[in-house]
């Protein structure tokens, strides 16, 4: 039987997702397997639970109530405030040329990260940045004297919020523009207020991209490591800053250590993907 043209270039197709599973494979499931293997050895390279039982004390628990506390605080404010910021420079009746500066912004500031956002904030929120000295001098107000700290909790949270708002704009965008301006204009001739609009038509629609994108926000936070190692100095006790120490100092070495916090983090991560698929499934019975 001869081969249809359709059979013939059937592998074709194939050759070219290669390189995709080849890239999947070396940066994702390889480093991943090697985390799983570290995790459960010990420094002559033999089986032990030790690392994986270490992370049940107080300073790892800690560490991890900390990161996650962070980053569901700035995913749930990011979403709000990013969503909202996104409605209203997005929405047809705003400019065309809010749009492109909204956008252009987001973008910019959705990777502006690590050590030179950490540097940024101290020249303008640190102890004698340049906000800090001008609402002392102008308005009388001390931020430090009345409590607040860029290097603390809070601190991170107001940094991270940077970049966090940004990346909900970017990511909600493309769902803000698939809302349809004929189901606001049905529901408005069936009676409808904007109220009911958003609560039976617009926020159905629009919950699963926005769990999506609180998700994702959750994910960038969660795995944040330059801008607060440079900031805090291990004075806010993160777990991505815990697994750079043990790589780097001398006294709390232990990469072994570092590969069970990692895998620490997957679970994490995996628990928040399990979780966004359950609301994501029950979010979709509103909009069938």
């Amino acid at each position: 039987m001869v081969a249809t043209k359709k059979e013939r270039t059937r592998p074709l197709v194939w050759v070219g997702v290669v390189p995709f599973f080849a890239f999947v494979t070396l940066f994702l499931f390889l480093p991943t397997a090697m985390l799983f293997v570290g995790a459960f050895q010990d420094e002559a390279g033999g089986f032990t639970t030790e690392n994986v039982s270490n992370l049940f004390q107080s300073q790892y628990l800690g560490a991890y109530r900390t990161s996650i506390a962070l980053s569901a605080l700035t995913a749930l404010l990011g979403g709000v405030f990013g969503g909202l910021l996104a409605y209203a420079a997005l929405t047809g009746g705003t400019p065309r040329w809010v749009r492109s500066l909204v956008t252009t912004f987001s973008g910019v500031a959705a990777n502006f990260a690590g050590v030179p956002l950490a540097f940024a904030f101290v020249a303008t929120l640190g102890t004698t940045g340049v906000i800090t000295q001008f609402l002392n001098e102008a308005l009388g107000l001390d931020l430090y004297g009345s409590g607040f700290s860029l290097f603390t909790f809070t601190g991170l949270a107001i940094i991270y919020l940077y970049f966090q708002i940004p990346l909900m704009i970017l990511v909600i965008a493309p769902a803000i523009d698939g809302l349809r301006r004929e189901w606001r204009e049905a529901a408005s001739n069936l009676g409808a207020s904007s109220g009911q609009y958003w609560r039976y038509v617009g926020l159905p629609i629009l919950a699963p991209s926005i769990l999506g994108a609180m998700v994702l926000l959750f994910a960038n936070a969660f795995a944040a490591y330059a801008t607060p190692a440079a900031l805090t100095s291990g004075q806010v006790s993160l777990v991505p800053v815990l697994i750079g120490q043990t790589f780097q100092s001398d006294v709390l070495s232990n990469p072994n250590q570092g590969h069970a916090l990692a895998l620490g983090m997957i679970v994490v991560i995996a628990f928040s993907t399990l979780l966004y698929t359950l609301l994501q499934r029950r979010t979709a019975r509103w909009t069938r």
